[in-house]
Order: structure tokens, then sequence, then C-alpha cells
């Protein structure tokens, strides 16, 4: 017969590996499950750094407003309502350009929505506005008096 010593020794070792077995366990589960959340966030802190990165590169090369910009009230420019104002002032694209500053084609790329207006022409498009078919005229006419003084002068 065995040692009663012994046997007990061995009778708590078994249960403590037994004990130890089910604790362990779960710890693995959830060290497991902290690195695949752990793999998860790192993942995505990637994804967002680089988008960062994207994003920083569009502020970077984007012009710089000056103050007066910034500050100055946005102006919205419909293509459609310029078309119309064109034509309720009964001018041609070209006509609409000298008044403007710009070029026919440039008007018809508005127009058109291949293009937008910035800078000055915006503005001077705003002031455009509130200009009637009769004041309209007499810039044009104007404009073309000017026109004809620097060819003769040329």
């Amino acid at each position: 017969m065995a040692n009663i010593g012994a046997v007990l020794k061995e009778e708590i070792s078994r249960l403590a590996r037994r004990e130890l077995r089910s604790q362990v366990d779960g710890m693995r589960k959830a060290s497991a499950q902290y690195r695949r959340s752990i793999a998860a966030l790192k993942r995505q802190v990637a994804r967002l750094e680089r988008q960062v990165s994207l994003l920083q590169g569009k502020v970077l090369a984007r012009p710089v407003d000056t103050p007066e910009e910034s500050t100055a009230r946005r102006v919205r420019f419909a293509p459609k309502a310029l078309r119309s104002q064109r034509e309720r002032l009964g001018l041609s694209a070209a006509d609409y350009g000298k008044l403007v500053g710009v070029s026919a084609q440039s008007v018809y790329n508005w127009e058109h929505e291949a293009a937008r207006p910035r800078g000055e022409p915006l503005r001077r498009l705003v002031a455009l506005r509130a200009v009637g078919k009769r004041e309209a005229q007499a810039r044009l006419e104007q404009l073309g008096k000017q026109g004809a003084r620097k060819g003769r002068g040329s």
C-alpha cells in the first residue's frame, strides 16, 4: 500500500493543476481577444493616419486666402443664373465677357459648367447682378469708346 502522504500530495497536485488550468484558460481567451482588438485598433489608426496625410497634402496644395478674401462674404455662383442674366440683358457671350473683363470663351465655359469664375471676375459678376439692360448697353458703349481711343493712341 502506498504511503498516505504521497497519495495526499498527488491528489493535491492534481486538484491544483485542474484549478490552475481553468483559471489560465479564461485568461488565454481574454488575452487572445485583447490581441485581436489591439490589431484592429492598429489597422484603424494606420488608415486614419493615411487619410490625415492625404488631407494635409490637399490643404498644403491649396492657395492661402488673403485676409480680405477669407473675411469676405461667400458668393454663390450658378451657371443657369449667369445665362439667364446674360439673356435678360440681351447680351452675347462676347459682350457680357467685355463687361466682366474676360473672353467670350470664359463666359461660355462658366455657363456650361466647364469652369467656375474666381477672384476679380466673380466680384464683377456679382456687381453686374444689379445692372439693368440700358446701363449694360451704356457700359458697353463706354468700353467701346475707350477701346477705340487706345487703338488710335498706339
